[in-house]
């Protein structure tokens, strides 16, 4: 990491500490599926508080896998959350599904449960809320409003291993949550992602699905009971994983510890709004996101950060805005709180043991900037 530039995120990886873990790997000749991706699983799975997880390639693939081991498909519609990385809508139409798209709350990241009540119908078979930046949604209330209309309820939990809403890890919301471990995230495996859930049945069926709908039998071979996917993960990725969630409550301290940092220098900071979470509800800060006014452009923020060697971005994608779902009949600015927050979020950065002075100089450069604005 160069002196001057300051990143959006570096990943809090130790190669001294899975050096052995790899040399068993390679030695072993089993690159994949293995033992460390038992670990991996069995390590998540106790992190959250669920009975099973099962690993797979990415989030995009967990979201996948998790809604073809439901067997949803075409006529069916998903109710979704509209502010999210388009993974998310990919996922559902892949399985042949219609998306659905849902606003975020007025000053919440997340899903509207009213308004996914208002868009229930006999067809839904799936609410898919997002977790943003490791902010859990109101899952009382989603889940409340999927009883009332029979559906099922798949966490789109990608940002938020180490959260809690409630006494509740996130990802054991619902009937399946589904992890990233991609390079952004809080612990990160390269690529990778998990299903975690308590349905023993349901984790079965993801554990076949997951390599060709293979089942074991006594006989020799296997026994393929339906086409499945290959979304198995690698060994090498299972160990860096799981290095990372071994030590999940130190890296969590550290992110919220900065984030506090952030929270105690922005308030003074005229032109924007920093998001907190509610009581009895804890961040796990894969992102440290602001709300910019509406007025200032924050894409010119964007730019004029970067000329102060501050890396930033956008907070993430209104999916309804896009011409990949344009054929589902929706116009930008249908969804005026997704819409709004695709606009003006931000997001800053968020490092392993990031100094304090250093986010006095990432503060001191966003004031400048958005004073001249």
């Amino acid at each position: 990491m160069s002196q001057d530039r300051i990143p959006i995120i570096v990943p809090d990886l130790r190669f001294d500490e899975v050096e052995s873990d790899l040399r068993a790997v390679f030695e072993s000749g089993q690159l994949t599926a293995g033992p460390f991706v038992e670990k991996f699983e069995q390590a998540v799975a106790e992190w959250v508080g669920v009975s099973d997880a099962v690993a797979t390639t990415s989030a995009t693939t967990a979201l996948h896998l998790a809604l073809a081991a439901l067997d949803v498909g075409v006529g069916d519609e998903v109710l979704m959350s509209d502010f999210t990385f388009p993974a998310t809508a990919n996922a559902v139409i892949q399985t042949g599904a219609t998306p659905v798209f849902v606003d975020s709350g007025v000053s919440d990241f997340a899903m509207d449960a009213d308004q996914a009540r208002a868009l229930a119908t006999e067809r839904t078979r799936v609410i898919m809320p997002v977790d943003p930046f490791g902010q859990p949604a109101d899952h009382e209330k989603i889940s409340a409003v999927a009883a009332d209309v029979g559906a099922k309820v798949i966490v789109d939990a990608a940002c938020s291993l180490g959260g809690e809403r409630f006494g509740l890890a996130c990802g054991s919301h619902g009937d399946m949550g589904c992890f990233s471990f991609h390079p952004r995230k809080v612990v990160t495996s390269g690529e990778g992602g998990m299903i975690a859930t308590s349905d023993a049945t349901l984790a079965n069926r993801l554990r076949s699905l997951r390599s060709h709908g293979a089942i074991r039998t006594e006989s020799a071979g296997l026994l393929f009971a339906e086409p499945g996917y290959n979304y198995r993960l690698s060994e090498v990725a299972a160990v860096m994983g799981l290095n990372q969630v071994r030590r999940l409550n130190e890296i969590l301290l550290d992110r919220r510890l900065t984030a506090s940092r952030y929270d105690e220098k922005l308030v003074s900071i005229r032109g924007l709004r920093v998001p907190r979470p509610a009581k009895n509800v804890s961040w796990s800060y894969q992102s440290y996101v602001v709300v910019i006014d509406d007025g200032v452009d924050r894409n010119s923020v964007i730019r004029r950060m970067a000329e102060r060697h501050v890396e930033t971005t956008i907070g993430t994608y209104a999916c309804h805005q896009h011409p990949a779902y344009e054929r589902w009949g929706y116009s930008i600015g249908d969804l005026p709180n997704s819409d709004r927050f695709a606009r003006q979020a931000l997001t800053l950065p968020l490092l392993p043991r990031m100094p304090e002075q250093t986010v006095d100089r990432v503060v001191e450069a966003l004031a400048s900037v958005l004073d001249s604005e």
